[in-house]
């Protein structure tokens, strides 16, 4: 490249807001305190955490879409207009529905993966599902999504407004991907939401990074992981099944703040991670309490 080529793509570059949230469906948990579902606006406070982020590029994690707990709307949708990101899809991680006495009741009939978009908004007439939205300002070349299957076995963990310890069954997982045209050219942003349970989170994750190894660098890994502090980082650098192996230490923590739980984040769940950039292009990184969700968002610049 010759020194006026280097200069022009220099003044392209510029900062890209990049977030990802784990939102739990919209729910409002004031100071870590159990409040009831019924309790539960809408889309008021998911518009307003969304407003509050500015991000460019936005990853979401456990959203609703015509879930009657959250008001029976399209959360992707909702988030999408409410931040002006014109350019998003969601992914059903499952489709069923939420019910109080028996969890999540799955749809015999829909599969669980389908990809929805800005042309499905305001259809009254799909199947109730959950799952993950990558939401972005800039132009979107391709997108690409992915089952990911559940672990055969499930775990005691803490759910927000419960007291102890419940025994949850793991259910499947999704990652989306989108080639963007970005201020300096092409790069990939991947939302996902790995399974809790231990191990199988792991492969998830192996699974996700080789699965978009062909699709433009650099690319942004955003989402929750169940994975904490730098296991992922190290995980991605490990040997893949693709044909051109990542070089060592080529993946790098954007940030590394805690964000779990969020009204006394102690363990970093949620993490952006990139291939293709330095470290140093990342700046001001913050998890901002939004009074939504048991996670805070993870929030940071990216000059790309």
């Amino acid at each position: 490249m010759n020194q006026q080529n280097e200069r022009d793509q220099g003044t392209r570059r510029r900062q890209v807001r990049l977030a990802t949230f784990n939102v739990l469906h919209g729910r409002p948990l004031p100071n870590g305190r159990p409040l009831s579902p019924a309790a539960n606006p809408a889309e008021g406070p998911l518009v307003r955490a969304v407003l509050s982020l500015d991000a460019d590029v936005l990853a979401l994690q456990e959203l609703d879409r015509l879930q009657e707990r959250s008001g029976g709307i399209d959360q992707a949708s909702v988030a999408a207009d409410a931040g002006g990101l014109k350019q998003w899809r969601y992914a059903s991680a499952f489709h069923a529905r939420s019910t109080a006495d028996r969890g999540w009741v799955l749809d015999p009939v829909e599969p669980g993966l389908r990809v929805y978009g800005p042309q499905d908004a305001g259809s009254a007439t799909d199947v109730p599902s959950h799952g993950i939205a990558l939401l972005s300002r800039f132009p979107v070349r391709e997108w690409r999504a992915r089952r990911l299957a559940p672990a055969p076995l499930g775990m005691p963990l803490r759910m927000a407004g419960r007291p102890g310890l419940t025994l949850v069954r793991d259910q499947p997982r999704a990652a989306l991907a989108a080639v963007l045209e970005g201020p300096g050219g092409p790069f990939t942003a991947v939302a996902v939401h790995l399974s809790f349970v231990p191990g199988w989170n792991v492969g998830q994750l192996l699974a996700v990074r080789d699965w978009i190894a062909d699709l433009p660098s650099p690319h942004v890994l955003l989402g929750d992981f169940n994975l904490a502090g730098a296991v992922p980082r190290a995980v991605l650098n490990a040997p893949g099944k693709t044909r051109v192996p990542p070089s060592p230490r080529s993946w790098f923590d954007l940030a590394r703040v805690p964000t779990y739980p969020a009204h006394r984040p102690v363990v970093q769940f949620d993490h952006v991670l990139a291939t293709g950039v330095g470290v140093a292009a990342a700046s001001g990184a913050r998890t901002p309490s939004t009074g939504i969700s048991d996670h805070r968002p993870l929030v940071l610049e990216l000059t790309l």
